[in-house]
């Protein structure tokens, strides 16, 4: 009967090589435990103490510990259709920060962070997740609120104003750049009074212009003074690589101010207005007129226009008389109706300005209140 082994014969090592292969094994593990020997007598360097941290740092350490829990983690979903079996779903859209605004549960964020979504949730700082109610937004200042039902106290941030700010004063940004949360960036105030153009194309105005890092996932987050003050709403980078280039922006608090409680209380932001309409004709009529501004085309009844007795144009058989011509608010000069828009922007419902109009050939100014 034939006997079978696991290895070949003509496989087999002679016994001299298994006895050479097992003392190198021996002498390596050998030297192994003799290195792990040597390590654990090595002594490790003694850590000098550092002392305190100076009153500069801990005034920053301190605005962070006092000011985060405030800021929020914004996720947001996009429903999708599966054409084939017609049935909706929702994917990860993208990330955003944002700042408790009242007690209420508003969060204040960026209108870009929310464009597209059909559903945002809230990370808060102790990582309790809430889904959001979106209340409304300007997508002319790149504002929106939403809203969420968080049992306890919410902590509002602490509210500035950006009249008196100055170049070189510090600032610092918390946010959520790249997903990482709870991210504190340092710089100061570069510049004052940037124009940046919104998602409705609108400029927005007096941008505060800051070079503390800013970066994709930042957006919506509170930009504050050393005092733990909101004093903006970050919200772009300038950057021709895509990537953060030093030069960041902020929407000034004193404009959040003025749209966000028109949002929470409408659902969106209506600038005031002058009660007048214009025309698709108007430019071409001032042209032809040799001069600048907005024509009055009509007057909105019961407006303030109406009241100060601005003039409408009027057409008779094919021929045009026109109206009054606005050519500057409170000393500001108008050439266009998006200037319009945009000085009007400044104020607030209820406000009286003093319009300079050309009449007749004649300029006057008239005090009309803003509706």
């Amino acid at each position: 009967m034939r006997t079978w082994t696991t290895v070949p014969e003509r496989l087999m090592c002679p016994p001299v090589l298994l006895v050479s292969a097992a003392l190198v094994l021996m002498m390596a593990c050998s030297a192994d435990a003799q290195r792990r020997a040597a390590a654990r007598d090595v002594p490790i360097a003694p850590a000098t103490p550092r002392g305190p941290l100076t009153d500069e740092e801990q005034a920053v350490v301190s605005l962070f510990e006092r000011t985060s829990p405030s800021v929020v983690y914004i996720t947001t979903l996009a429903q999708r259709t599966d054409f084939f079996s017609l049935t909706v779903f929702e994917v990860p859209q993208g990330t955003g920060t944002g700042f408790v605004w009242d007690g209420g549960g508003h969060i204040v964020t960026n209108a870009h962070v929310l464009q597209g979504a059909s559903r945002a949730r809230v990370v808060m700082h102790d990582q309790t997740t809430y889904d959001a109610e979106f209340v409304g937004h300007s997508p002319q200042h790149d504002l929106a609120v939403i809203r969420i039902e968080a049992p306890g106290t919410l902590e509002p941030l602490m509210v500035g104003d950006s009249e008196g700010l100055k170049v070189g004063q510090s600032v610092y940004a918390i946010g959520n750049p790249f997903g990482f949360s709870a991210t504190l960036t340092t710089g100061v105030v570069s510049a004052l009074g940037r124009h940046i153009e919104s998602l409705s194309g609108h400029q927005i105005e007096n941008v505060i212009q800051i070079d503390a890092a800013i970066n994709p996932g930042n957006s919506g987050g509170p930009l504050l003074d050393s005092a733990g003050r909101v004093i903006g709403v970050n919200s772009a980078i300038f950057s021709p690589s895509g990537a953060y280039a030093g030069i960041g922006f902020a929407v000034p608090i004193d404009t959040v101010r003025r749209v966000v409680p028109q949002i929470i209380a409408y659902g969106e932001y209506t600038p005031p207005q002058l009660g007048v309409r214009s025309h698709q004709l108007g430019p071409a009529v001032v042209r032809r007129m040799g001069t600048t501004g907005v024509l009055v085309w009509a007057v909105e009844p019961g407006s303030g226009a109406a009241e100060a007795g601005l003039r409408p144009t009027e057409v008779r058989q094919n021929s045009v008389v026109p109206g009054d011509v606005v050519q500057a608010i409170d000393g500001e000069e108008i050439r266009a109706f998006a200037d319009l828009q945009t000085v009007l922007d400044r104020y607030r419902p209820g406000d009286v300005v003093t319009v300079t109009i050309l009449r007749s050939g004649r300029r006057q100014q008239v005090r009309v209140r803003l509706s």
